[in-house]
């Protein structure tokens, strides 16, 4: 039987909200209706979830979350629990040569992931600082990717994420001085060219370069409300509305979230999204479902994120963390 979307939502609901954090909530629980969509056979159908994944927790530059991600044993606790829960691949945060730890945790995890059938693709983040090296950057992180992690001849190949037979590689911008033209012509001499996503908008005169866009965190046009009220509808159906008018020949990944909090972060500037009892989840899930069908539908959702504990939107140890009186209220709450 196919999963519908339906399903997935049922899905990640029952196994990510209902993590024991509310009191009268067990593990069996969670269990019971995963092992139920198993036996359905629904687990492999579209749209995939995609969960963004962090590879730098262990280095000084980060709080301390308990664990390394360069520790197998942790890598591959987390990958069991993200099959579990219905998660197709990590997505993961990479900067190339720029950033040597992550570097390693990814190339770690990409192995532990094809030893486990697992999935994993790049996020290549954009430099940062206009010193002019970001077009240079961008190509040499690229030239080592297909060497290392996505040409045919690169250890655990088989796990990394394809559409239609096609790598997949994620960008997330920065200040927007990578030349990617330049970058677009040196990867389409790759033996299988990359589908490059963006998130939200490239820059025009790059937009041809990109084949689909992505749905990033983000309140609507009054931006980030002191009481964390705006989870993104605004944002989210102007996003889904952009693809379908504007740009209906390009992939679409939808995104989903649980709330946002960037207090625990250096670079934090007070920006809060109310997780509302996992119903932040459930909405952003829906607005997904309104606009997944069409002759263009959706081959992916990104999950923002597994485990950025420092701008507060991981899963990776629940979604929800509130009474029993506020989950209440958040089931008695309207959906959009």
């Amino acid at each position: 039987m196919k999963r519908t979307y339906k399903s997935t939502i049922i899905l990640l609901l029952a196994v990510m909200v209902i993590i024991p954090q509310f009191s009268g909530c067990h593990r069996g629980n969670v269990q019971t209706s995963l092992n139920q969509t198993v036996r359905n056979g629904m687990i492999e159908s579209s749209p995939k979830i995609i969960a963004d994944y962090q590879p730098w927790f262990g280095t000084h530059d980060h709080i301390n979350v308990g664990y390394s991600t360069q520790d197998p044993a942790v890598l591959k606790k987390q990958i069991q629990k993200a099959k579990d829960i219905g998660i197709y691949a990590f997505g993961v945060d990479w900067y190339g040569d720029r950033r040597p730890f992550e570097d390693r945790s990814y190339a770690l995890l990409q192995q532990i992931a094809s030893e486990n059938n697992f999935h994993v693709c790049l996020m290549y983040d954009e430099t940062q600082e206009d010193n002019g090296q970001a077009t240079d950057d961008a190509l040499e992180a690229f030239g080592k990717a297909y060497k290392m992690y996505i040409g045919p001849n690169a250890p655990g190949h088989d796990a990394y994420v394809r559409y239609n037979g096609r790598p997949v590689v994620f960008i997330f911008p920065k200040r927007g001085h990578t030349d990617w033209d330049r970058v677009r012509r040196a990867v389409s001499s790759w033996e299988t060219p990359p589908i490059l996503i963006y998130k939200d908008n490239p820059p025009e005169q790059y937009a041809k370069d990109f084949d689909g866009l992505y749905a990033w965190v983000h309140p609507g046009k009054k931006g980030w409300t002191a009481d964390g009220s705006d989870w993104g509808k605004e944002y989210l159906e102007a996003f889904y509305e952009k693809m379908k008018t504007k740009r209906p020949d390009q992939i679409v990944v939808g995104g989903i979230w649980p709330g946002f909090d960037d207090s625990k972060a250096s670079w934090g500037l007070n920006r809060h999204m109310d997780r509302r009892c996992g119903k932040t989840l459930e909405d952003t899930l829906a607005i997904a479902k309104q606009y997944e069908g069409g002759p263009n539908p959706m081959p992916f959702l990104m999950l923002a994120t597994w485990n950025d504990y420092e701008e507060g939107t991981t899963v990776e140890n629940g979604v929800a963390n509130c009474s029993a009186r506020e989950q209440n209220q958040a089931n008695a709450a309207p959906s959009p």
